[in-house]
């Protein structure tokens, strides 16, 4: 079994994205969509020749339906369907995430037209997301390309990884200048974070990348350690689903602070579907 988190670049359309769940199939666990970051996250987990089959859909539903060029949110982004990570669950393992990755690249680029850049295992390298984000289309090419660019898709970063906790905390008091520092404090080992300026608010927006070695519990009250009198953490936000044992291994007293329940797990929309 495998998840697709696909991240699309629309956060405000409700009618579309409704639509664009219904391509998404009965692979589909979790949708989160946020307005500020114009962004919507898919969450698909199946077996792969159903998953590869529902991923197909939602990618086409995506590139006709949306532009690039007319998108505005607070996110990086190379295009409308911006990030698909394919994860392995239970017994599969990553190489074969990376042949699930690598099949689907070359079918964006057959059958849509969208050039794609790689992440994860590359040539016998790891290569990051944050990497492509820097250097795509300055000193980095795409990875599979059309013979000319797409006029409205833009491209996709195509990934193969491990589970991670996409988890945001949203401060009061600060501004971004203030925000992108305390993000760079709670950056670390495992965690990766940028400071967004998302309406009246600021962001700390983290992806927990070790989630064995990372504690969503510590990095919260680290952030919360570094906060002037004027400031604080408003409310944590869980992007999509969390591994149960992540859950399991959180003080329940916890769990409300932090955004995570039994419920936002993945084994919980596994079993429930």
């Amino acid at each position: 079994m495998f998840e697709c988190v696909i991240n699309i670049s629309e956060g405000t359309n409700l009618d579309l994205l409704d639509d664009l769940s219904l391509a998404a199939g009965d692979s589909l666990r979790d949708r989160h969509s946020d307005p500020w970051h114009n962004r919507s996250v898919f969450t698909l987990i199946n077996d792969a020749n159903a998953l590869l089959e529902d991923v197909h859909h939602l990618l086409e539903a995506a590139v006709a339906r949306l532009n690039v060029t007319e998108h505005a949110g607070v996110h990086p982004r190379l295009g409308v369907v911006d990030v698909v990570p394919f994860v392995p669950l239970d017994t599969a393992t990553l190489d074969e995430a990376v042949a699930l990755r690598d099949a689907t690249a070359e079918w964006v680029v057959e059958t849509l037209g969208v050039p794609v850049y790689l992440y994860g295992p590359v040539n016998g390298e790891e290569r990051t997301l944050p990497f492509v984000r820097k250097h795509a289309g300055i000193d980095l090419s795409p990875d599979v390309a059309p013979s000319q660019p797409h006029p409205t898709a833009g491209a996709m970063c195509l990934g193969a990884r491990h589970e991670l906790i996409a988890w945001n905390m949203w401060i009061s008091g600060a501004s971004l200048a203030r925000t992108k520092e305390l993000a760079a404090a709670v950056r670390g080992p495992g965690v990766r974070t940028l400071g967004l300026a998302v309406g009246a608010e600021t962001q700390v927006s983290c992806n927990i990348v070790d989630v064995a070695a990372v504690d969503l519990s510590a990095v919260y009250q680290r952030c919360a350690s570094l906060l002037h009198e004027c400031e604080a953490i408003t409310r944590c936000e869980l992007v999509g689903l969390i591994p149960e044992r992540v859950l399991l291994s959180t003080e329940p007293t916890q769990w409300a602070v932090l955004d995570i329940a039994p419920a936002r797990t993945i084994a919980a929309r596994v079993r429930g579907h």
